[in-house]
């Protein structure tokens, strides 16, 4: 399905205007863009994380066993992340809830995001061990909860330290000690120190207004300018291989490992861009992920403080994006 005309231009107070494309090349995997750097295989574009669709998880699937001794742990792109006494990252997601607690991950979903067992979790220092508990899943099992969220690991972390599954969908995230999203804790952090951003934090014009809650905005970047970045202030990219009119996906598969798509926002929460560019796209795993003048972008994970932009200009590819909708020059 083509997008329709009208892209980006809902008058509706969320970016709803989804429209549901194909991927670039029939769905076939394209060269040159992430054919090396990004490893091979796994978790593909008709695999829905959370949506019950796709099993092709790569080496990593299976992963069921208990988690042990929860520890802290210290991951550049993410923050502080509660880990297995394995030291592999745990998840959590969106489409779950902690109170009651309650998994909305069964069948297809579970080989991509293996439940965690409850039975023989402890808390090591930095986690208060009142908040660990369990919730029944439709099997039967138990499923360790940590703050009333359900906990899971990702199939495609095959090493500790890994944290692939950071922002999969728009709804997964590794989890920091008190149950919450460990990115949203690095980055209020980040941005309560001012330390290292390269950008300006002030209310003004084109600046980032932090007391906001804007789910959109702009940002001046030293090198390229106004720039826009999300709600957690990363920067936000286009990727030439995709496609605007008609709209298609080039990036998929092992690229989505390391460009991960925005989701989609209420445009009534965008700052310093005229709404009529700001949309969304549904993904094929059934995602909705955000576009600006009808292209879907994305943040970095080589971006692991608020205000970088390493994925500009990258394999000559990925361009950070104007205020305008449009892409930062390679010169820029």
């Amino acid at each position: 399905m083509l997008l329709a005309a009208g892209c980006g231009s809902s008058d509706n107070g969320a970016a709803r205007n989804t429209n549901s494309v194909q991927p670039a090349g029939a769905g076939k995997a394209l060269g040159g863009a992430y054919d090396t750097g990004y490893g091979a295989g796994g978790y593909g574009a008709g695999a829905a994380a959370g949506s019950g669709s796709g099993s092709d998880v790569g080496s990593g699937s299976g992963k069921a066993g208990s988690a042990g001794q929860l520890s802290v742990r210290d991951i550049a792109s993410v923050g502080s992340v509660v880990t297995d006494s394995a030291g592999m990252a745990l998840y959590r997601f969106d489409k779950d809830t902690p109170q009651p607690p309650k998994s909305n991950c069964d069948g297809d979903c579970a080989t991509v995001w293996p439940a965690v067992p409850a039975d023989d979790a402890t808390a090591a220092a930095g986690i208060d061990a009142a908040l660990i508990g369990s919730v029944d899943r439709t099997d039967g099992s138990k499923q360790l909860t940590l703050g009333g969220w359900p906990v899971y690991r990702y199939a495609k972390d095959t090493k500790a330290g890994e944290a692939k599954g950071e922002g999969v969908g728009g709804t997964w995230h590794a989890l920091a000690p008190d149950g919450k999203k460990a990115v949203d804790k690095k980055q209020k952090e980040a941005g309560n120190t001012g330390n290292g951003t390269g950008m300006e934090m002030g209310a003004g014009a084109g600046g980032m207004n932090m007391k906001s809650g804007a789910e959109l905005s702009v940002a001046d970047n030293e090198k390229l300018g106004k720039i826009l970045v999300d709600g957690q202030w990363r920067t936000l990219y286009r990727f030439d291989k995709d496609s605007a009119w008609p709209m298609k996906f080039g990036c998929l598969g092992a690229c989505l490992d390391t460009w991960k798509p925005a989701a989609a926002i209420d445009k009534a929460k965008a700052e310093g861009i005229n709404g009529k560019l700001v949309g969304s796209v549904k993904r094929p795993d059934g995602s909705e992920q955000l576009t600006i003048d009808c292209w879907p972008v994305y943040t970095f994970t080589g971006d692991t403080e608020p205000g970088q932009a390493n994925g500009h200009n990258k394999q000559g590819l990925w361009f950070a994006v104007t205020a305008e909708g449009k892409k930062v020059p390679p010169t820029a």
